[in-house]
């Protein structure tokens, strides 16, 4: 089960849980209500999971590539992970599913608060097209993670302000209606 809870505010090491005391645990029903999506999928057998298969082929998931962050292995480490940090949001779904180590989602809610995702080997999450967030690895400083998207991969992260672009307004749109 995917554990997720509402962050204490503050800028220090983002690679710690930041979890509010008393903690404030946050369930996938709430998760499911900002449009995030979440599996639990055997990482082991990724290249002939049945149940990924079936995912990818439902939500149209065409295009995939493996990321690995890790000091060793990713070019300039140190500023790509200060790039995925700040906090932005996509045109598109942003789709992960985390082959080994873990790492740290972090959404906001409809109040603008923000909510901490922990992710491990096996989850998987799908971030709608238009919510604010961002990611950062956790102390162990490493996770190898497949990234998917429905046609073509579009990378480009923008940067809070962006509530111009239609996938923003989309986004708020979708928040309201679920309120209701």
């Amino acid at each position: 089960m995917v554990q997720a809870w509402y962050m204490e505010e503050g800028t220090a090491d983002p690679r710690k849980p930041h979890q509010c005391e008393p903690p404030r645990p946050v369930g996938l029903e709430q998760l499911r209500r900002l449009g995030v999506l979440h599996w639990k999928l055997d990482a082991d057998i990724y290249e002939t999971d049945p149940e990924l298969a079936r995912i990818r082929r439902e939500r149209n998931y065409s295009w995939m590539d493996i990321i690995t962050i890790d000091k060793d292995k990713l070019p300039n480490y140190e500023d790509k992970i200060k790039i995925f940090y700040e906090e932005h949001l996509h045109l598109d779904e942003e789709i992960r599913y985390i082959l080994e180590g873990s790492g740290y989602f972090d959404v906001r809610d409809k109040d603008d608060k923000w909510i901490r995702i922990f992710m491990q080997k096996g989850d998987m999450i799908t971030l709608p097209a238009g919510i604010y967030h961002r990611f950062t690895v956790d102390e162990n400083n490493y996770v190898k993670a497949m990234r998917l998207f429905a046609g073509e991969p579009v990378w480009t992260p923008y940067n809070r302000p962006a509530d111009h672009f239609p996938a923003r307004r989309h986004y708020l749109q979708f928040l309201e209606q679920a309120v209701q």
